[in-house]
């Protein structure tokens, strides 16, 4: 715990060297926020669970829990909440630009943006989305400046977005000067108020390139209020087509949602088990006995 608190302090404590933006020198702040891209594990298929607690002064902390799938060089990712409990089944699902939330009690989905937030957190679907940033398409370069984070050696980059894609109107980006991972991002409104701070005191390196473990998001406009994201059990084997398609996130709950029908109707007569086979449904007495408990059914 000490070890993290003082990797936060470290990347709270910046210093900074002012630079006039010339055109070259966006250029070469471009490079660089797509070498960050490059830097990072994710070419191809990945899965992973995230792992969220929320602080809210005042109240317990939240827990939550999603799977994510994702398919970077197609802009394809699906996310289903597996905790707690109560949400589980919850998804999201995006194929290039459109994008769904689904609610398995309704069964619905309803389009969505890439700025919403992953249920009551400081997290948006744009900050697990890993397909390469489109830089030059969506900021131009404000500031660009050299620096010191921390014990690092940091580029200092300022954006101004230029479409409604980016979740925040003006981001800064510090970026070490060794490796290009981001340390530390500060998100803005349009008029220039701090919303947000992310800081990443935690990279793992996998053979595919580095990937941020440990990610701390603090909401600026509500004091103490803040969310802490861990990545755990990557993967980055083929994923099947079915996973980024709608019909996945409804079939997650149908099985569920069966099971829990027939479970409540536990009086299950010979009557009933007669009407499932001219259903051509087929159960094995087995599962029949750990659900019924009428004295007619013949198992």
């Amino acid at each position: 715990m000490k070890k993290i608190v003082t990797s936060i302090a470290l990347l709270l404590a910046a210093t900074f060297i002012f630079a006039q933006v010339s055109s070259k020198e966006a250029e070469q702040a471009y490079k660089i926020l797509e070498s960050t891209d490059d830097t990072l594990a994710y070419h191809g298929d990945y899965s992973a669970t995230i792992s969220l607690v929320i602080e809210k002064p005042g109240k317990p902390k939240e827990n939550l829990q999603y799977k994510i799938y994702e398919r970077t060089d197609k802009d394809l990712m699906t996310i289903v909440q597996i905790f707690p409990q109560a949400d589980k089944g919850k998804g999201y699902l995006r194929d290039g630009d459109n994008i769904w939330t689904y609610d398995p009690i309704s069964r619905k989905f309803t389009h969505t943006s890439i700025k919403e937030a992953l249920g009551d957190s400081d997290v948006k679907l744009d900050d697990v989305n890993q397909s390469k940033t489109r830089w030059r398409d969506n900021y131009n370069i404000a500031e660009f400046k050299t620096g010191t984070l921390g014990k690092y050696e940091v580029y200092i980059i300022t954006l101004d977005a230029k479409t409604t894609e980016p979740s925040y109107q003006k981001s800064t980006l510090y970026i070490r000067k060794d490796i290009p991972l981001v340390l530390k991002e500060e998100d803005f409104s349009g008029s220039g108020r701090l919303m947000r701070t992310i800081l990443i005191p935690k990279y793992s390196k996998v053979p595919a390139g580095y990937v941020a473990t440990q990610i701390i998001m603090k909401d600026e406009l509500n004091k103490g209020e803040s969310t802490q994201q861990v990545i755990s059990d990557l993967t980055f084997d083929k994923l099947p087509d079915r996973l980024f398609t709608k019909a996945y996130l409804e079939g997650k709950k149908k099985k569920k949602r069966y099971k829990e029908s027939f479970q409540q109707n536990r009086f299950l007569s010979f009557y009933h088990i007669r009407e499932f086979k001219n259903e051509k449904i087929i159960y094995s007495i087995n599962i029949i006995k750990s659900y019924c408990n009428c004295s007619l059914c013949p198992v």
